[in-house]
C-alpha cells in the first residue's frame, strides 16, 4: 500500500543546465490528463514515443519533439509519468516547463521524484540513496558500487540478514516459553555458533559498505618521489583505472 496521499502534480527540467540537443522536463502525479490535453491537444498511448508538437496557451508551438506517458503503476514514480523530450536550450525548456506549472503543476523540490518513488514503494531507502551515490559518482569504481545498491543486491543481502535474526529469535523464545520441554532448542540449533557467523556475515557487510564509501566520497592521497620513478603506474594499480598524475 502507498505510504504518501500526495495528489500534487510536480514538474521540473530533468537535464542538466546548459545548452545541449536535447533537453527534457518530466512530470509525475495521479492524475496528467489536464496537462496532457493543454500541451500536446490529444491522448497518448502508453510508452510509445509520440512525435508531437508543445503547445502554449494560445495554440502557438513552444517546440517540437517526443513525448513519453507511463501510466500508473508502471513507472518511475509509481504515478503517471510524462515526459516531454525537446530541444535542449535554457530559454524553451523554460517555456515548456512553465507552460506546465501553468497547467496546474507545481515545481518539483529536489529530489522529489525519487522521493516518490520510494514513498510509493517502486524502490526502498538504499535504492534511494543509490540513485544520488551514482549521479556523483566520479569514477568507475564508484559508479559500479552505487549500481549494485540501485539494482537492489545491498538491500537483499540486508533482508538475508534479517531473516536469519528471525530464525534466531525464533529458537530464543522458543527455549524461553517451553522451559519445561526436554528439548533444548538453542543448543539443538546451534544458536551460538549461527550467531558467530551472522556477526561473520556483518562485519563483511559493513567492511564493504565502508569501502563502498571511500569509492563514492573519494580519499586523498599524496605520492612523493622524483621524476619518472613509475609514480604513474603506482596509482593506476592502486585505483584500478588509467589516470595520470596532474602535477610532478
Amino acid at each position: 500500500m502507498s505510504k504518501t496521499a500526495d495528489t500534487d502534480v510536480i514538474a521540473a527540467i530533468a537535464t542538466p543546465p546548459g545548452r545541449g540537443g536535447i533537453g527534457i522536463v518530466r512530470l509525475s502525479g495521479p492524475d496528467l490528463t489536464d496537462i496532457v490535453n493543454g500541451i500536446i491537444g490529444r491522448p497518448l498511448a502508453p510508452r510509445v514515443a509520440t512525435s508531437t508538437a508543445f503547445h502554449g496557451a494560445h495554440g502557438d508551438t513552444l517546440d517540437k519533439g517526443i513525448a513519453l506517458f507511463f501510466p500508473a503503476p508502471a513507472s518511475y514514480t509509481g504515478e503517471n509519468v510524462l515526459e516531454l523530450q525537446g530541444h535542449g536550450g535554457p530559454a524553451v525548456l523554460a517555456l515548456a516547463l512553465q507552460r506546465c506549472l501553468d497547467l496546474g503543476a507545481r515545481l518539483a523540490e529536489p529530489g522529489e521524484f525519487t522521493k516518490r518513488a520510494f514513498l510509493n514503494d517502486k524502490i526502498d531507502l538504499a535504492q534511494a540513496e543509490a540513485v544520488a551515490d551514482l549521479i556523483s559518482a566520479t569514477t568507475a569504481a564508484g559508479v559500479r558500487a552505487a549500481t549494485r545498491s540501485l539494482v537492489g543486491e545491498f538491500s537483499r543481502e540486508i533482508h538475508a540478514l534479517l531473516d536469519r535474526l528471525v530464525e534466531l529469535r525464533v529458537f530464543i523464545e522458543a527455549t524461553l516459553d517451553f522451559p519445561e520441554e526436554d528439548v533444548d532448542f538453542v543448543h539443538a540449533a546451534d544458536v551460538a555458533g549461527k550467531i558467530q557467523r551472522l556477526q561473520h556475515t556483518l562485519e563483511g557487510l559493513l567492511g564493504r559498505s565502508r569501502q563502498g564509501r571511500l569509492l563514492l566520497e573519494g580519499i586523498e592521497v599524496v605520492l612523493i618521489g622524483q621524476p619518472n620513478v613509475g609514480k604513474s603506474s603506482l596509482l593506476n594499480q592502486l585505483v584500478g583505472e588509467d589516470r595520470r598524475i596532474v602535477r610532478s
